[in-house]
């Protein structure tokens, strides 16, 4: 009897699931619209990151100096430093990418004004990248280009350069390329290759 009685109190009257029954439905409803929402989220999101995936900076940097960008030159010695004007031996590269160099490196930018190489190659030892440009007759189009870029960069260095045997340069620590065209995929892929490239014996310093 008692067990009967207890199984009689445990079953729902049909007020009760009923009851049960909508809130079955309510809390399917409720699941439904949230998943509606976080996908109608996601996807607005990922559109707005596409639309502006062409002003984030080029690297986050951690490159490994991809080998297949550019040419490798044998490192020249770096250390110590040496002191402004002082003469040193050749570089083994035109526009230098290793070897003998100031203590202070340029800050990070865009410049038209030359820079001198002892500057510039301190740059390359804390990974940065230099884009530089030859145009002894002028190239604003191309500057303008270039200048896109290299502010995408958080370590680029950009400047002219002259007699360098060719209109546009890449330079990271070892590392050269050279060209006449303007070509922002090889542009794009050589800074994502060696800016803070493992190469660099300074890649982290500021």
């Amino acid at each position: 009897m008692g067990t009967t009685s207890n199984r009689r109190k445990d079953r729902l009257t049909p007020t009760q699931t009923r009851a049960a029954r909508r809130e079955r439905k309510r809390r399917r409803r409720r699941f439904v619209r949230l998943a509606a929402f976080v996908s109608i989220a996601t996807i607005s999101l990922l559109f707005v990151a596409s639309l502006f995936a062409g002003s984030l900076p080029i690297s986050i940097g951690g490159a490994t100096g991809n080998s297949d960008i550019g040419e490798i030159f044998p490192e020249q010695p770096y250390s110590p430093h040496i002191g402004f004007g002082e003469e040193h031996p050749p570089y083994n590269s035109v526009p230098a990418s290793s070897g003998w160099h100031y203590d202070a490196p340029a800050k990070w930018g865009i410049y038209d004004t030359v820079i001198p190489e002892e500057t510039l190659v301190h740059n390359l030892e804390h990974g940065g990248v230099r884009i530089h440009y030859d145009c002894p007759e002028g190239c604003p189009n191309l500057v303008s280009q270039l200048e896109d870029l290299a502010e995408r960069g958080t370590e680029v260095v950009m400047s002219p350069y002259p007699d360098m045997g060719s209109k546009i340069a890449l330079v990271a620590w070892m590392v050269l390329d050279k060209f006449d065209e303007f070509d922002e995929q090889r542009i794009k892929d050589f800074i994502n290759a060696h800016m803070n490239s493992t190469r660099a014996p300074e890649r982290w310093a500021e």
